[in-house]
């Protein structure tokens, strides 16, 4: 059974589907270098140790005119201040080329879902040896998505992360196949769940992605009543005012109060306290 581990001292995090539940959350995408750094230490001292999530790039927005972020040089100059905080990082890479470069500031490279099956992206990534999130597209099947982490765990890097993000279900609809967990969970690596994109509207708002954020704390006690690894929630204070995916984010007021439930459902399915 793999275990990822990143971080050090008191601010380790462990991934493991044995351990106690990990936390990744933070804003869809970096809006600017003051408000990553509010939000990152408003979150660490709600949650305790966790991983802080932001996106330099967001490729796939449904329209062209929408906000991206501050691109690969200013975002990840941004995401390293969050480390000098002592809070370890996620951030994805969309291009082969960015992985390297990508690995120098963070703790953790994540695969989008939409390009989860580029392989020439997955080998970059494990070649850094930094922690690899994969998140499993909307496409995949639970029990196809382990050839995703074979390609990274090829290169040698056996620090790989496999998270849900729902299935698609027609046109404009994700759902979230429970047993999908487990199934993941059979290829011995660390299993996340993500609870915010699980609950995205694709496309239904014509530009942008709907979503549906009073499903966030059902789906995620459902994760972790089944066992996880770790919870992964984009979050920001305003999400009527976020830059991108604000409508199905979990309003940072909620946040203290959701990890907490869930920690207790974590530690009764794993027999130790939360």
């Amino acid at each position: 059974m793999t275990v990822v581990r990143v971080g050090q001292g008191a601010a380790e995090v462990t991934f493991s589907n044995n351990s106690s539940l990990a936390l990744i959350a933070g804003p869809c995408v970096i809006e600017s270098e003051e408000h990553v750094l509010k939000l990152a230490q408003a979150i660490r001292e709600m949650a305790g140790p966790y991983v802080f999530k932001a996106s330099f790039d967001k490729a796939n927005r449904s329209s062209v005119n929408s906000y991206r972020g501050p691109g690969l040089t200013q975002g990840l100059q941004i995401l390293a201040e969050v480390r000098k905080l002592g809070i370890p990082v996620l951030t994805d890479i969309h291009e082969p080329a960015q992985a390297e470069i990508a690995a120098q500031s963070v703790d953790i490279l994540q695969i989008p879902a939409f390009l989860c099956r580029q392989t020439d992206l997955l080998l970059e990534a494990g070649k850094t040896g930094r922690a690899v999130n994969i998140k499993k597209g909307q496409f995949v099947s639970p029990a196809d998505f382990a050839n995703a982490a074979e390609k990274v765990a090829s290169t040698g890097n056996q620090r790989i992360i496999l998270t849900e993000r729902g299935s698609s279900f027609g046109y404009n609809n994700l759902v979230v196949d429970m047993r999908g967990l487990r199934i993941m969970a059979q290829t011995g690596y660390p299993v996340v769940f993500d609870a915010t994109h699980s609950v995205q509207l694709p496309g239904a708002a014509g530009s942008s992605s709907g979503g549906q954020p009073q499903f966030i704390e059902p789906l995620a006690r459902a994760a972790a009543a089944v066992g996880v690894a770790g919870i992964f929630v984009e979050t920001h204070e305003s999400p009527e005012r976020a830059l991108s995916d604000g409508v199905n984010a979990l309003r940072l007021d909620f946040l203290s109060g959701f990890w907490s439930r869930l920690k207790s459902i974590d530690g009764l399915v794993k027999g130790f306290p939360a």
